[in-house]
């Protein structure tokens, strides 16, 4: 692996080659102007238009630029990890291509990690060019997880952040494979600090994350970092016990009193309705963390590897065909398995 660098930007990208280009230029001129070597890690997240071919393009002009190709979408989260993993900087700094968070803003990241920091979130005071919908959503989605999960998470900061080399290695001794990397990175601790910024309208393509995509990986932060919707579950489900039984006390008492003609019973319908609703929700919550377990158990490869580039002379993969897969031991320590076949991207 080539010798570390002072910095390290990753950036997962997934149908992003429209406006790939336009971002290059622009966190270049940013990583530039601080006067130190960086290197800019392109994760090709299974992009179908024509992505990879933008960011070759890119690492054969410009030397600072490495680029990894997996072999499918594996989503969001885990091409963030990917990219970390490839990091040698002291700080490593977590920006998506789309411009909506705007990479001037990594010097003053950089400046709060040199007063002390070492987790840095960049925290949004506006967010332009998106609809109320997604404003209201993602507002009641923060504030929820923050008082459901047993971390301190900062409200209003996504995946834009910079870490410091020992909370980049903190980070990846976790090798959970249904990832939620806010709250990773909360979970770990370390000193913060925070900058805060306007978000810009995206540049160009649409959000990767529509309303199904938002409410799995609401539940991913859930699930993966509070017992709480268990806690929920067993408490409502004593209040709809003890609900039930004192209403079956009035009835009895109402029947013996003649208060209650024979037909109707519809008190009976609504409580079965309603203890049933109960138990779905609590065998849903119960399936949830089950599959998590399922997925931990079975030791797949977190992803698979298709193709590096500008990772130097032994690191780049001659053969596109093949694959490298990262597995996680059960200690946590991060290995990698051989080449393995994969399907096409």
């Amino acid at each position: 692996m080539n010798d570390a660098l002072p910095h390290s930007v990753v950036v997962p990208v997934c149908d992003e080659g429209a406006g790939l280009a336009r971002f290059h230029e622009r966190c270049r001129a940013v990583l530039e102007g601080l006067g130190e070597p960086y290197e800019l890690i392109y994760v090709d997240d299974g992009s179908r238009d024509g992505s990879w071919g933008v960011m070759s393009a890119l690492a054969d002009r410009d030397p600072s630029v490495r680029t990894v190709r997996l072999s499918r979408n594996f989503g969001h989260q885990v091409a963030i990890t990917a990219g970390l993993e490839c990091a040698t900087g002291a700080t490593v700094t977590v920006i998506d291509a789309d411009l909506q968070d705007p990479p001037e803003v990594i010097p003053e990241l950089l400046a709060r990690w040199r007063a002390g920091a070492d987790v840095v979130y960049a925290v949004r005071i506006s967010r332009g060019g998106e609809k109320r919908f997604k404003l209201v959503t993602a507002s009641v989605f923060y504030r929820v997880m923050r008082w459901l999960a047993d971390i301190d998470m900062p409200v209003d900061a996504g995946d834009f952040r910079l870490l410091s080399r020992p909370a980049l290695e903190a980070l990846l001794s976790m090798p959970e494979r249904d990832r939620f990397i806010r709250g990773m990175v909360a979970w770990i601790g370390f000193d913060t600090a925070v900058v805060e910024y306007v978000r810009e309208p995206r540049l160009a393509g649409r959000s990767k994350y529509p309303f199904a995509k938002m409410m799995r990986f609401a539940l991913d932060g859930i699930m993966g970092f509070s017992m709480r919707p268990l806690r929920l579950a067993t408490w409502l489900g004593l209040i709809v016990s003890a609900g039930a039984f004192v209403l079956a006390v009035a009835l009895v008492i109402a029947r013996l009193l003649g208060h209650i003609p024979v037909q109707g019973w519809t008190s009976l319908a609504v409580l079965v309705l309603l203890v049933g609703g109960v138990q779905l929700v609590t065998v849903g919550a119960l399936g949830e963390y089950v599959g998590r377990i399922y997925n931990e158990v079975r030791g797949r490869p977190l992803y698979l590897v298709r193709e590096r580039r500008g990772f130097g002379p032994g690191h780049d993969d001659p053969a596109p065909d093949r694959a490298a897969a990262r597995t996680a031991g059960p200690a946590g320590a991060a290995g990698t398995a051989g080449p393995a076949e994969h399907p096409p991207a």
